[in-house]
């Protein structure tokens, strides 16, 4: 059987109700070209340094802890649908995580074939005094 994103490859129908193609609508987790933050790894690392701010509450307490985040990176480039997949165990760090992936500029698509598609990434943000 061949791997999801070679069958969705061929998939040229329109949903009649939306008018979306179906590469439109569903998003992948494998694809030929993944979506990219602007600046590559190192860009991402620097967005995330410069816009996260460290929770009061968590800070006075000395929380620290990963918050493992996905979110979909859609046809345009546009960060959608943040979700906390495992929290810090302090909501306030759950909070702020979803918040700085929230501010990220558009990505460049993934794409299968020569086709845009909507892709899921999945991000851990770490909180450390």
């Amino acid at each position: 059987m061949l791997p999801l994103a070679a069958q969705v490859r061929h998939v040229t129908t329109v949903n009649p109700v939306t008018k979306q193609s179906y590469m439109e609508v569903y998003e992948f987790d494998y694809v030929d070209i993944q979506p990219q933050f602007p600046g590559g790894e190192r860009g991402l690392i620097n967005f995330i340094n410069k816009t996260r701010e460290y929770p009061y509450h968590a800070y006075k307490k000395k929380i620290q802890g990963r918050v493992l985040c996905s979110f979909i990176v859609d046809v345009n480039g546009k960060v959608t649908d943040v979700r906390v997949i495992r929290g810090a165990g302090d909501e306030s760090l759950n909070r702020e995580a979803i918040r700085v992936i929230g501010k990220m500029p558009r990505w460049s698509v993934g794409k299968v074939g020569d086709h845009a598609v909507p892709v899921r990434v999945v991000l851990p943000i770490n909180f450390r005094l």
